[in-house]
């Protein structure tokens, strides 16, 4: 729509510039010869006028739609990137957590948790043998492939 416009008023601005440098009213264009009466040459640059006009509102518009284009991208884009940053935001929060939980169960173990002893205690009473659950048991190097 620009482009077509900018053709408009460069056709405009042709016909103006050959009407102000000729000095009669006899016009060459494209090898024909227009002679113009008074009326004809008034309604020959009401319709220069004319083209003229469209081909600015032509230009207008198209930067106008243009513009508006662009700032809903831009918006899209801010719009993304918030979401991402809250995303990432979320992500490094659900590793910290991990890292926090994964630590505790790393942690030297010094005595057996309330919960733990007690099913340890309940299951060694009511079997007559002491179990210890697989994440809690210490292992020296090598002794466990040797029980296998």
């Amino acid at each position: 729509m620009i482009f077509l416009g900018l053709i408009l008023v460069l056709l405009a601005v042709g016909a103006g510039v050959l009407v102000f440098t000729e000095e009669s009213s006899r016009y060459i264009l494209f090898g024909y010869t227009f002679e113009l009466n008074q009326v004809e040459m008034f309604l020959a640059g009401a319709v220069t006028a004319a083209v003229l006009l469209a081909g600015l509102w032509m230009l207008s518009s198209g930067a106008r739609r243009t513009a508006k284009q662009r700032r809903s991208l831009r918006d899209q884009r801010a719009e993304a990137s918030s979401r991402m940053a809250r995303l990432e935001e979320e992500k490094r929060e659900l590793e910290r957590r991990l890292e926090r939980e994964h630590a505790a169960k790393q942690a030297p173990v010094k005595g057996v948790p309330a919960q733990r002893e007690h099913t340890a205690q309940h299951t060694a009473e009511h079997t007559g043998r002491h179990s210890v659950p697989e994440d809690d048991r210490l292992v020296a190097r090598g002794s466990e492939d040797s029980r296998r």
